[in-house]
Parts: structure tokens; sequence; C-alpha cells
């Protein structure tokens, strides 16, 4: 698996090498097995830890997801080849700030969600 990830991590972003990545993903069997963990591990790559799912604490739910949807939202895709390549033109068409920024939201949303108790909230 290791020798997939680097590779994998330089197509996808060419710019930034594993020293500079810092990953966050879900809570899937395959983000948490041991052979995934310990080749992120090896490879230096921190991983964020991921909460129990929360639509106010995952940047893909609360960000990421609502710009595709928008900017997708009228076209038709016979292939998922085709949906694929859409998602990823439009990926690279969001800013680096936009990213940047998205933690930034994060981490205001987990002081909500610690000031809260857990409890849902709206209004970010």
């Amino acid at each position: 698996m290791r020798s997939q990830l680097k590779p994998a991590i330089n197509e996808q972003r060419p710019e930034a090498s594993t020293s500079r990545t810092l990953l966050l993903h879900g809570n899937a069997g395959f983000h948490k097995a041991r052979a995934t963990t310990q080749s992120l591990r090896e490879l230096g790559i921190p991983v964020l830890p991921h909460l129990v799912y929360s639509l106010d604490l995952a940047p893909c739910d609360f960000w990421l997801f609502p710009i595709l949807k928008d900017r997708l939202a009228r076209r038709k895709f016979d292939r998922s080849q085709d949906l694929a390549k859409a998602v990823n033109s439009e990926l690279r068409t969001l800013p680096e700030e936009d990213y940047q920024g998205v933690f930034r939201k994060r981490q205001i949303r987990l002081k909500r969600c610690i000031e809260s108790h857990g409890e849902y909230f709206e209004g970010l």
C-alpha cells in the first residue's frame, strides 16, 4: 500500500510534497485499517482526527459538496468517468485560500460543537 500511496499523492497534488500533506478523511473502515494508518505514519503524513459523523464538522458536507452540487446541478452525465472529470475540473477552479479558509471555519464549528455539548446547532 505504501508504495502506491506516495505516487498517488504526487499525482493528485504534484505541487505539494508528502512532507507538506495533512490528511483529513472519514471514519470508514479502510481509512482506519492498520495498513492504512501504518503507511501514513511511515510516510510522515499526519491525519487530523475525524469525529463521529456530523454535518456540522465535516468540511466536505458543510462546504465542498454544496459548491459542487450547485455547479453541477443542471448537468447530466452518462458515464461515471465524465462526472469524475467534471468534479476534478471544478475542484481545480477553487482558490487555495478557499481550502485554507474552510479549516479556519472548521475550528469555529468545533468550538461551537464543544460549547453546545455536541448538540445540533445552526447558523454557521
